[in-house]
């Protein structure tokens, strides 16, 4: 089964930030893996290939957080 790789900057100042990418994300249906980094203020997603980039990203700007670049499977996406 094909995956998507989704990679979005986000604007993270402690570890509450953090926290609530990974719960949203954690919800998520579809999401195979992720890794949110406080340190390089990125988080790295792996979903099924039925979740598209908009899905995540709308389900992480609903954290309040701002998104300040993202990319899917490589290539620079809208924010």
């Amino acid at each position: 089964m094909a995956e998507h790789n989704y990679k979005f900057n986000i604007t993270m100042t402690c570890g509450g930030c953090s926290g609530a990418v990974e719960r949203v994300l954690k919800k998520l249906d579809g999401v195979k893996s992720f890794d949110v980094s406080l340190d390089s203020q990125t988080a790295n997603i792996v979903t099924e290939e039925s979740v598209d980039y908009a899905t995540v990203l709308e389900k992480i700007k609903k954290t309040g957080k701002k998104v300040n670049s993202g990319e899917a499977d490589g290539v620079v996406q809208s924010v």
